[in-house]
């Protein structure tokens, strides 16, 4: 008892070890196994006879289609679940790097991990100014924008219940910084009055943010004049003038300093002055690497938790494919004693009975991705951010994550149909022809 008890542990951890490796295997590793297994299917005797015992069962799937659909709907489910899920972290992890270029960086106080516990005080911002490798503009200036972040409450779209938006403060030289966002309605706001141009992002997020209409944040009222376009994370965010928020709020100092750079030598130049500098005790970043920090923590939360449910689910579907199939095996247990006493040995029996469990996984894995691609890619949601403001960002379907699906399908129908493929190779010959 207790060495059957320690063969069978032996045979699960070994079991469980392969189908993790089989799921972290790239492509080309799974790519070559196929090619392996099609060389011995076609170019041996013992592969020729498995397709044509897989044959045989598979000819008979449509009068097991009510079984069959259990092993194919619940690997689906698996593979929507998971691939929808990971989809998630993916659009959101994609949405905070598109917001950094390796042109443009980012000050914050020394030590600090994001806008929200930076401070730079007013006359630190004269010296940032002078330091080499800044851009300049036509007439000469630096191109450099001090900012402020304010989180404000909004109605939300959807159910009316207030939620946080990032209400941020920049120059004008903030759009020369960001050649990228473009106003798309109305105008931009006015230096020194109480005017916001709003996100499309937070357009479709939030209440009241059309054209014309006012606001009350900070106790003040603010008129919404413009619409931008980012095609990242500050297309959830509001914009106004620096000094403006800052005399609304009581704010004496920034949070951030935004730096166009020449370049990536200038980026470099640029930090290295800034290192050198015994006044500024600051951190540079460029903006890619800042945001591509802040989307790590969600998105490795967002792909653990994926991970989690696909996993408890995943074992659900492999106990569906293993009733199934050992369903089948007991209901075909004339046909593959037959095949054993005309010559079939115990390989082919058990590579017929993988081959189709394989096939109803496939399918399984196939309509699970085509079902989250087509329901969730692009689809727009939000979520907190780093700065506690909601984040307008869209679901993103990759083909990485299509493939990382349609290998758990794969591993379950493996786990599924190996059992029972055993089994039939072991059925008695003699016990299962008497019922003939």
């Amino acid at each position: 008892m207790k060495k059957q008890w320690l063969g069978n542990l032996i045979s699960v951890v070994l079991l469980v070890v392969g189908l993790v490796a089989w799921i972290m295997s790239p492509w080309f590793v799974v790519a070559g196994l196929a090619v392996l297994l099609a060389l011995w299917l076609f170019l041996t005797r013992s592969g020729r006879l498995s397709l044509e015992a897989a044959r045989i069962g598979i000819a008979s799937l449509p009068q097991r289609w009510g079984a069959s659909s259990v092993i194919v709907v619940g690997i689906a489910g698996v593979v929507g679940v998971l691939v929808a899920m990971l989809a998630m972290g993916e659009g959101f992890s994609a949405t905070l790097k598109q917001t950094g270029s390796d042109d443009t960086a980012i000050v914050l106080r020394g030590g600090s991990q994001a806008e929200t516990n930076s401070v730079i005080t007013r006359d630190q911002v004269p010296l940032i100014s002078t330091l080499a490798g800044i851009a300049k503009d036509k007439d000469g200036r630096a191109l450099l924008s001090p900012e402020l972040s304010q989180i404000v409450n909004l109605p939300t779209a959807g159910s009316g219940e207030d939620a946080n938006a990032q209400f941020r403060g920049v120059s004008e030289a903030a759009w020369a910084i960001r050649p990228h966002i473009k106003l798309i309605e109305g105008r931009k706001f006015n230096i020194g009055v109480r005017e916001i141009v709003v996100g499309q992002g937070a357009r479709g997020q939030y209440r009241g943010l059309e054209i014309g209409k006012t606001l009350r944040l900070g106790n003040q009222d603010w008129t919404v004049v413009g619409v931008f376009a980012a095609g990242d994370a500050h297309d959830s965010e509001l914009w106004t003038d620096i000094d403006t928020l800052s005399s609304a709020y009581d704010r004496r100092a920034y949070q951030s300093v935004t730096v166009r750079t020449a370049g990536k030598p200038g980026f470099d130049q640029f930090k290295k002055a800034m290192e050198n500098d015994p006044r500024l005790k600051l951190d540079v970043l460029t903006t890619r690497d800042y945001y591509t920090k802040q989307s790590t923590g969600l998105t490795t939360l967002i792909r653990v938790l994926g991970t989690v449910i696909g996993t408890i689910m995943a074992i659900g579907a492999v106990f569906g494919a293993l009733n199934t199939m050992y369903a089948a095996v007991a209901g075909r247990a004339r046909e593959i004693a037959t095949m054993r006493a005309i010559g079939f040995r115990g390989l082919p029996v058990v590579m017929a009975v993988m081959l189709e469990t394989m096939l109803l996984a496939l399918l399984g894995g196939l309509l699970g991705g085509l079902i989250a691609w087509v329901v969730f890619n692009g689809y727009s949601v939000a979520t907190l951010g780093s700065n506690f403001s909601q984040v307008v960002f869209q679901f993103k379907v990759t083909p990485g994550l299509l493939w990382s699906g349609l290998k758990w399908a794969l591993g379950i129908g493996l786990v599924g149909g190996l059992f029972p493929a055993l089994r039939a190779a072991r059925l008695p010959i003699t016990q299962a022809l008497r019922a003939i």
